[in-house]
């Protein structure tokens, strides 16, 4: 009789540690919110959805093209001021095969959340920009808690598909200041 109550009491427990969660937590200015983010991207096996207010940094860009270039899928909604906004990395994922939506609905797209393989959810305050790394008091959050990432994914999920597609615009723009700027001309705003 009692190996079994031993038998069951190990099994219980051992159910329980597998059912232990995670959670990291990040402050800024300089709490290596970027690193984590970069950290995690880099563990990324199959995708990568994210609903980002600013995405401005460089890194964090760069570290999500490598991840293209390893065949994750990586989808990203983004505030439609994103679309247009100088020092945006839109541009720049679009070109390295990313596919990008911008919010149309009323208000800001203030989400600032990813969600990693389905197993890992990073949110927080914290906007992916180098002023929020550097400057701003922001949190950022690791989770691997299921029930918040399938919430999440439902809520990325509605904002993917009410997203609206790059316009063209600003490939055009880009286009336009090209030419001017490589055949000398003055070109008007």
């Amino acid at each position: 009789m009692f190996p079994k109550i031993v038998l069951c009491v190990v099994f219980f427990l051992a159910a329980g540690i597998g059912a232990a969660h995670s959670l990291k937590v990040y402050f800024s200015p300089r709490g290596s919110c970027q690193q984590a983010i970069i950290a995690e991207i880099k563990k990324a096996h199959q995708s990568i959805d994210i609903a980002m207010y600013y995405l401005t940094s460089k890194p964090i860009a760069q570290a999500l093209a490598r991840a293209r270039e390893r065949d994750v899928r990586i989808r990203i909604v983004l505030d439609k001021s994103q679309e247009k906004q100088h020092s945006s990395k839109s541009s720049y994922l679009l070109k390295q095969g990313i596919a990008i939506k911008y919010h149309r609905g009323q208000g800001l797209m203030h989400n600032k959340f990813a969600i990693i393989d389905g197993k890992l959810l990073i949110t927080g305050s914290f906007n992916w920009t180098a002023t929020a790394e550097e400057k701003n008091e922001e949190n950022l959050l690791i989770i691997d808690e299921l029930q918040a990432i399938e919430k999440y994914q439902q809520r990325f999920d509605y904002l993917w598909n009410n997203g609206r597609p790059q316009t063209g615009q600003e490939r055009s723009d880009d286009l336009a200041v090209w030419l001017c700027r490589s055949f000398g001309l003055f070109c008007a705003n």
